[in-house]
């Protein structure tokens, strides 16, 4: 059984001229035309898509497997650190209210246009108001 790898431009755009699998002299299993469009080599495998043995692909793998394993590291670092921040910017908040700069006591000119039941009923509750503010 043989195959034929018709010619190719290769990544240079040199023209390879067509070759005839298995190659004379070479493995005689490699039967098959595999590769790219600029890029064809004899194989032993139709399936094959890499001229590399798998061991140069398995080094591929463990360098990517490292450096994803750096990333993951450094953004778990980063994730504690903003949780760690945020942890410190929230205990360290004082727990008494703002001062809204409002004041709740009505002036004399707007209590003299009130009713005087709608007067004593804002006036307690200004006073209850005030109270809870003080017990918290």
């Amino acid at each position: 059984m043989s195959a034929e790898c018709s010619s190719y431009l290769n990544t240079d755009k040199v023209l390879v001229s067509a070759f005839t699998c298995p190659p004379t002299g070479g493995d005689a299993r490699a039967v098959y035309c595999c590769g790219f469009q600029d890029v064809k080599y004899c194989c032993d495998d139709p399936h094959s898509f890499f001229p590399y043995e798998h061991s140069y692909m398995w080094w591929l793998s463990v360098g990517a497997l490292v450096g994803l394993s750096i990333a993951a590291v450094v953004l778990f670092a980063f994730i504690i650190t903003v949780c760690v921040l945020c942890y410190l910017f929230i205990s360290t908040k004082p727990r008494s209210k703002l001062d809204t700069g409002l004041s709740l006591q009505m002036t004399d000119r707007a209590a003299s246009f009130m009713r005087p039941s709608l007067r004593q009923a804002v006036d307690r509750a200004s006073r209850n108001f005030l109270s809870h503010q003080d017990g918290h």
